[in-house]
């Protein structure tokens, strides 16, 4: 393992929010100016013209981005993708913030488990999530709620129509997974 490999996975991880530079030392446990060395090292690899990544800076923040050379490829994948079905994780993110919305990406990310900042991209591009505002915590991030797209495309008239999370529960029996996978027969 390498710390210039161990960068890249993290700044990758931490999608569109980046990492604060004393963030990455403190994690990499390493001094702020041998960072900098790694990330100038590592801005000179993505510069290369066999990548489509670079590295952008905001203030103290640091976080990977596509080239904007390949724009129109990136644009035809998400309009290619508006037609097909919603994965399963896209539905688990849109449940998410319909039963809790207004809700911020950072609570949907702590509920799923992973970043969602992918996925609820592509629900904002599809129209089934927007932003409605902005919370009061500190950094006053974006607050997501789902859109009249959302409540066309599954019938709903309002969010009130969703089911009661109570019902849906005690619709499946609760399955052991290690009983139903691994118990011998």
């Amino acid at each position: 393992m390498t710390i210039n490999a161990a960068l890249e996975a993290l700044l990758f991880v931490a999608g569109d929010d980046g990492l604060a530079k004393e963030e990455l030392a403190r994690i990499l446990e390493i001094d702020k100016a041998i960072l900098d060395n790694y990330l100038n090292e590592l801005e000179n690899n993505f510069k290369n013209e066999n990548r489509g990544l670079e590295l952008e800076f905001y203030g103290s923040r640091v976080k990977i981005i596509t080239k904007k050379e390949y724009k129109k490829y990136l644009q035809k994948l998400f309009t290619e993708e508006t037609s097909e079905n919603l994965s399963a994780s896209a539905l688990e993110t849109l449940a998410i913030i319909a039963y809790n919305e207004p809700v911020t990406r950072s609570v949907v990310d702590e509920i799923r488990g992973v970043s969602s900042a992918h996925i609820i991209r592509k629900l904002v591009f599809k129209n089934l999530v927007k932003d409605v505002g902005r919370s009061e915590q500190p950094g006053r991030p974006i607050l997501y709620g789902v859109t009249e797209g959302f409540l066309d495309h599954f019938g709903l008239s309002s969010t009130k129509d969703l089911p009661k999370l109570a019902e849906v529960k005690n619709e499946e029996e609760p399955q052991d997974l290690f009983d139903s996978k691994y118990k011998e027969i």
